[in-house]
């Protein structure tokens, strides 16, 4: 009896994650200090508040109006899927430019930015400001209006 009540107990808490990853996963969030609250319990503060990146630490230019940075793995098939929606996206828009981190070779970037998975994308404003961030593979129509907020 007490073996079953554990197995329901796990099997519980295992879709409880599930079902909450899942509704998390690729979905583009504002970035902490980006606009007010975090929304997370978090001070501003913590994470990447206020990161500006530039040029030299990306290793490319940034866009006119906004950079789409992905930061991926070799063995991650979503960075894939998150490679050809993130260059569609650039390409449909002008001014925007996506541009695609090694996390294993840029791991002062990723601990400064606290990239915990990858795929990671960071929205980034014209001036290199973290304004939004996902972690997992985000959908297109999403990537497409996290650049409203960064484009003025």
């Amino acid at each position: 009896m007490t073996g079953t009540l554990v197995a329901l107990g796990v099997l519980l808490a295992a879709t409880a994650f599930g079902l909450v990853r899942r509704r998390r996963d690729g979905v583009l969030r504002a970035a902490p200090g980006a606009g007010g609250a975090t929304g997370d319990g978090r001070k501003d503060g913590d994470d990447q508040v206020g990161e500006t990146l530039r040029p030299d630490e990306l290793g490319a230019e940034l866009g006119a109006k906004a950079t789409l940075v992905q930061f991926s793995s070799a063995f991650c098939a979503p960075c894939r899927t998150t490679r050809r929606v993130l260059g569609e996206v650039a390409g449909m828009v002008d001014g925007v430019a996506h541009v695609e981190l090694d996390a294993e070779a840029h791991l002062e970037l990723v601990r400064r930015l606290n990239v915990v998975r990858t795929p990671t994308v960071l929205v980034l404003d014209g001036a290199g400001r973290v304004v939004q961030r996902a972690s997992g593979a985000p959908r297109k129509a999403d990537v497409i209006a996290a650049l409203g907020v960064a484009i003025p």
